[in-house]
């Protein structure tokens, strides 16, 4: 069985986690493939909200199994507090999730790296959500990590000891005022240690690999954005991990041509959070609609989202990267009530139109060229057959399949799971 990939198509916050939840139902596995808890992925079902930052999106169905891949960086004391309260929730997690011993540990020790290098960068800060994510991505590559395998050896402690004490010797050369109790902050970590060391640990990529060979369905789930790439992103405002569709391969242990579907997520609109460039950002009353209607605030940091209109340009962009089949709208009830819309077409980029995403969509080279639709004024949320969405709409999502090429497969017009359409039929 081919292994199926859901990726978000902007700069995150797209509504991953929501459809990874309606679509656990057809798969037996739900993988999470890179990324730390620097992502938030929020479901609403049966009148609650829940918010998960590394616990993969199908951890609330019963006969689905939830891997942490080895592309993925896990802050044990984040981890352990959310396992916490899947508890309270009577979620039997223990039966159903799996972490992968290639996975890389986050150490409080990284969280202060963070903190000490963003403060340091002074007004050119990244907007980085100070988990740790960055510094625990460059001991990866610079290998000097410490993997979840590693737990299981004796001088783990010692590994850990001397990576922690090369970090606070780089700490205090940046000579930032950070401030910490390194004593309390390991206390917590390595009670978290144990609960993760108590989960079931597996050399994943062999275990999906036997799943796929006996016909079990994989579903391979992204965190942040793919405008967030930490290669096809709009660099340095980036993400520390391979957001794309490649970074599944990388993160799971999938080769290429065992890919199946890529289901690409995006809003019908378009936020950011943190800094960085962004083409279509609205400084007036429409974004403040777009902020206050869509509850635009981010799951993990509770940082307002900048919002503004769709970009066509770096959605058709991030679709080749993907190289998506399906896409998914997310979102299209914020827009109820907007008498105007507009989707950025083209850019005027250094004097010349263009059609692609170039290299660097500074203001200084780059002003967003827009086509205007009519809006619509229906509640979309009671809505929930294709037939009921609003002639505007319908015309809105047609133009936008017909410039990209690619089906539009489900509509979302709520939060709730239940508060979803599906356009066509779902190929799977």
């Amino acid at each position: 069985m081919a292994v199926d990939l859901l990726l978000g198509l902007q700069w995150g916050d797209e509504g991953k986690g929501k459809i990874v939840d309606v679509l656990t139902t057809n798969y037996n596995i739900i993988a999470r493939f890179q990324g730390g808890p620097n992502a938030g992925h929020t479901l609403v079902f049966n009148g609650k909200k829940h918010v998960l930052h590394t616990i993969p999106s199908g951890i609330f169905h019963d006969e689905a199994t939830n891997l942490v891949g080895n592309g993925v960086v896990i802050d044990p004391v984040i981890f352990k507090k959310e396992l916490d309260k899947l508890e309270e929730q009577d979620i039997d997690y223990r039966k159903s999730l799996l972490i992968s011993r290639k996975a890389h540990i986050i150490l409080p020790t990284h969280r202060l790296l963070d903190a000490a290098s963003e403060a340091s960068k002074g007004k050119a800060k990244i907007g980085s959500t100070l988990k740790g994510i960055g510094p625990t991505y460059m001991d990866k590559t610079g290998r000097n990590g410490i993997r979840v395998g590693d737990l299981e050896l004796s001088d783990w402690k010692k590994r850990y000891r001397a990576l922690a004490n090369k970090h606070e010797s780089m700490i205090a050369f940046y000579d930032a005022d950070v401030q910490y109790d390194l004593d309390e902050l390991e206390k917590e970590f390595f009670e978290a240690i144990e609960v993760l060391k108590s989960l079931k640990l597996m050399d994943s990529e062999e275990y999906i690999y036997q799943a796929q060979k006996s016909g079990q369905t994989i579903l391979a789930e992204g965190a942040q954005g793919s405008l967030l790439d930490i290669d096809f992103g709009t660099y340095p405002f980036v993400t520390s991990s391979n957001t794309t569709a490649a970074g599944a391969c990388t993160g799971l242990g999938v080769s290429p041509n065992q890919i199946g579907e890529v289901f690409g997520i995006f809003k019908a609109y378009t936020t950011r959070v943190g800094s960085g460039p962004f083409p279509t950002e609205l400084f007036d009353k429409d974004g403040e609609t777009m902020a206050k209607v869509g509850n635009e605030f981010g799951a993990t940091t509770g940082r307002a989202r900048r919002c503004g209109w769709l970009d066509l340009i770096a959605l058709k962009y991030a679709c080749q990267v993907n190289g998506v089949t399906q896409l998914m709208m997310m979102k299209g009830d914020v827009l109820s009530g907007f008498k105007t819309l507009k989707v950025c077409t083209a850019y005027k980029y250094k004097g010349d139109i263009i059609h692609h995403f170039p290299y660097n969509i500074d203001p200084e080279n780059v002003q967003p060229v827009y086509t205007e639709f009519n809006g619509w004024a229906e509640d979309l949320t009671e809505m929930s057959e294709a037939s009921q969405l609003p002639k505007a709409l319908n015309e809105y999502i047609e133009f936008l399949e017909k410039e990209l090429e690619i089906p539009i497969t489900i509509v979302s017009v709520g939060p709730d799971r239940k508060q979803t359409i599906f356009r066509k039929q779902l190929v799977s």
